[in-house]
């Protein structure tokens, strides 16, 4: 039976161990009530369920300060050490709380902002990420651009104390709901590829900004399709210098495959031993090449969980930029190949059955196989971060453009 847990790990400090028993006693205690409903819920491709109710659910535990655990106490956080990070997100995934709303504040921007924003920066935005209180989308990919960062061609001019922006930004998850986009804009006319984009924190909430839904193949609509015609961002608004958005942009992409990472292999896992269950139940188990796929699947899990370890433990203040870039391509490339993987073989496991099924009325299986189609394109496509690893880390000639 495939274990949702790692019976490996080394043995914790007595410290470590009291906080793993009090995480794990407050959700079980608050994962009742009015939250019980919320177990389960959400995640991509389901971002839509009980929205309302997960971000309740946010608020709550920002609440009880289980929020931006890592964050400098001066900001709000818990100065949680790495492990205590770890043990958190391990055992959240366990209780298999509700996906949550804030992930791109809390995980992406705030640990950007931290590392290289201004004080005023930080004194205005981490307050209302920590609590909840604002929401942020990511504005990266575009239509002619897809994952390639360096070739965006959304700009921004400075403009007095503002700067304007105009462009197009697409696969923007949770724009519709987001308070604040944190967006790579060209700013420098004439400049090409890396050089000449700036990091912007722009609010969404305004009259030069339009959101459109995409449709996915699951039927939902969680990422949509952001339209900029002179919309206004106040000057100071932008994080590191002027010029040096890649910079910045590529520590919040080394940031987005951190931590979280270990609570999302366990929900992986999760999903793989209901699979195999699923297996043993309609006899596709007895099939051996099934049986072999599922033990693949479960190596490809350990894998996963290896990496994000070692890259964990070596540390990014411990590393060069480049090295940095290339353990966040790895990451990206393990687990969004292995959850695709898992989709296919979810699809054999079913058999016939599995091609049935109305436009909205989608099994969980069915739901993993379509939308995990996505998983290599999103973040950043698979060519885009074999080539981030062939060219950025290892050296090797620039694809042919």
């Amino acid at each position: 039976m495939i274990q949702t847990h790692d019976p490996g790990t080394a043995a914790e400090s007595p410290k470590d161990a009291e906080f793993r028993a009090d995480v794990r006693e407050w959700l079980a205690e608050n994962l009742n009530g009015q939250f019980r409903e919320l177990v389960g819920l959400g995640g991509p491709g389901r971002e839509h369920e009980a929205f309302d109710e997960r971000l309740e659910w946010d608020r709550h535990l920002a609440a009880a300060g289980w929020t931006c655990l890592g964050w400098p106490e001066k900001y709000g956080g818990r100065d949680a050490t790495l492990r205590q990070q770890v043990i958190f997100h391990e055992e959240y995934a366990k209780a298999d709380a509700p996906s949550r709303v804030s992930h791109l504040g809390e995980e992406l921007l705030g640990p950007t902002l931290l590392a290289f924003g201004t004080e005023e920066q930080k004194q205005r935005f981490l307050p209302g990420i920590k609590s909840v209180t604002e929401l942020w989308c990511q504005g990266y990919s575009e239509p002619g651009a897809g994952s390639d960062l360096a070739a965006v061609t959304t700009t921004a001019r400075r403009d007095g104390d503002e700067w304007t922006i105009n462009g197009q930004k697409i696969w923007t998850s949770l724009a519709h709901v987001a308070d604040w986009c944190f967006a790579i804009c060209r700013t420098e006319p004439g400049s090409s590829r890396h050089k000449g984009l700036s990091y912007l924190l722009v609010p969404m909430k305004q009259p030069g900004i339009e959101v459109r839904p995409i449709i996915q193949l699951t039927g939902t609509a969680e990422f949509n399709e952001v339209f900029f015609d002179d919309a206004r961002t106040a000057a100071d608004l932008v994080v590191g210098e002027p010029g040096d958005g890649w910079k910045v942009a590529m520590g919040t992409l080394t940031f987005e495959r951190g931590i979280s990472t270990v609570g999302q292999q366990i929900r992986f896992a999760r999903e793989l031993a209901d699979l195999e269950a699923v297996a043993k139940a309609n006899g596709a188990l007895e099939n051996p090449v099934i049986a072999e796929r599922i033990d693949q699947a479960w190596v490809g899990l350990r894998v996963l969980r290896a990496h994000a370890l070692r890259t964990l433990e070596s540390g990014h203040d411990t590393v060069d930029a480049r090295t940095a870039a290339g353990q966040a391509s790895v990451s990206k490339l393990l687990w969004a190949n292995w959850h695709r993987g898992l989709g296919e073989l979810a699809m054999d496991v079913l058999g016939a059955p599995g091609l049935i099924s109305l436009p909205d009325d989608l099994n969980e299986w069915q739901r993993l196989f379509l939308f995990s189609r996505a998983d290599t394109i999103y973040g950043g496509s698979n060519e885009v971060q074999r080539n981030i690893i062939s060219e950025r880390v290892l050296g090797l000639p620039r694809e042919a453009r």
